[in-house]
């Protein structure tokens, strides 16, 4: 039986949270450069940047592979 770490549960909720502000954030960074009040070339590669960092998050997985 391996001990599990107490906050693993919460600090994977409080991970998700994290990213769903980020996600929000650079969506509504997005629409202003959509609307031409910021550059598109300065918003564009924050938003991906941030679904990057999802998606890093979401297939990050162990890998130890030894004994």
């Amino acid at each position: 039986m391996g001990a599990s770490h107490p906050f693993q549960v919460g600090g994977a909720k409080l991970k998700g949270v994290i990213l769903s502000i980020l996600l929000i954030g650079s969506l509504f960074v997005q629409l202003l450069g959509i609307m031409d009040l910021i550059p598109l070339y300065f918003s564009s590669p924050i938003l991906f940047f941030v679904f990057f960092i999802i998606l890093h998050s979401r297939n990050q997985r162990n890998r130890f592979k030894g004994l």
